[in-house]
């Protein structure tokens, strides 16, 4: 583990108001890269204390310090999620280091291209296990540690898995679940002031899409034919979602997914809709939203 902290001053050009989480203590895990990373960066500009956790300490150690040279403050904890014990242990020094945790960001996943007749039985635990045991224990420990007797709130981050996820099926049934836990727990820590939602991104450009197998670039290329947007989301769009849920803003909102997916399930669906041109893109209401200022475009879109 190691801490560093400066006075919070920060460059990424967040759309919520500055300070709106001062004084916060919020947990990003898979907070080294991707949408963790990104979101991990504009909860610290917005004056939180970002706690990252994930497995690789080089990532990690990596955006603390790009937060800190920003001005804004992080710590970091290498920890395997998917191991009971140690996600104990984990949440135990963060509460007696901080006093409490005010929010927590599920965001620790990954999967990989298979076909279900594919899949063998370590390969589908394995997926399960980061993507839903993993998120399932960090904020059982969050609340049992914390949350219980301080409130707070927890945002899971899911994925576009409303008509299922063909050739990830494992991800899918893992995603699915999160969204179920969710609810339950949405509805059985309500009595102690937690609000629990989740975050359900669609196609986002992101560091995610690197470990894909290179043979799979073209395919991931023209993915955003079928978004009607006509193009892939990034993860300050994400991210954006994610704080709106952390915020004082939604207190009324608990059990809830938020799509960030450019309404990609409604074309899957079978609408017949052509998809917006380069020039309907760039319109106010739907243009990227480029706030993230250390934001890489992904390998297979260079």
């Amino acid at each position: 583990m190691s801490t560093t902290t400066t006075t919070p001053k920060t460059h990424y050009r967040s759309a919520f108001a500055p300070a709106l989480l001062s004084g916060q203590v919020l947990m990003v895990t898979g907070g080294g890269s991707g949408i963790g990373r990104c979101t991990a960066h504009e909860l610290a500009s917005l004056g939180a204390h970002v706690v990252l956790v994930g497995r690789n300490p080089d990532k990690l150690n990596t955006t603390a310090q790009e937060i800190t040279s920003d001005g804004g403050l992080a710590s970091w904890h290498s920890t395997d999620i998917r191991r009971e014990e140690d996600v104990k242990a984990m949440v135990a020094e963060v509460v007696q280091q901080h006093g409490r945790i005010h929010g927590l960001v599920n965001n620790a996943g990954g999967q990989y291209i298979s076909p279900l007749a594919s899949t063998s039985a370590k390969g589908w635990q394995a997926v399960i296990d980061t993507n839903l045991t993993g998120g399932f224990l960090v904020a059982r420990e969050c609340f049992n540690q914390s949350m219980n007797a301080h409130g707070g709130v927890v945002v899971s981050i899911v994925a576009d898995m409303w008509g299922s996820m063909p050739g990830m099926g494992h991800s899918g049934a893992a995603r699915a679940g999160m969204v179920s836990f969710t609810e339950t727990a949405a509805l059985e820590w309500a009595t102690h002031g937690v609000r629990v939602n989740a975050v359900a991104p669609g196609y986002i450009a992101s560091s995610g899409m690197d470990h894909y197998p290179p043979e799979a670039g073209p395919m991931l290329r023209e993915m955003r034919q079928t978004v009607p947007q006509g193009r892939f989301g990034n993860e300050a769009e994400t991210s954006a979602a994610i704080v709106f849920l952390l915020s004082p803003a939604a207190s009324f909102i608990s059990g809830s997914v938020l799509r960030v997916d450019g309404a990609r399930p409604q074309m899957r669906m079978g609408w017949q809709q052509a998809v917006a041109k380069t020039d309907v893109q760039q319109r106010d209401a739907v243009k990227p939203f480029d706030g993230f200022h250390r934001a890489v475009t992904p390998k297979v879109f260079q």
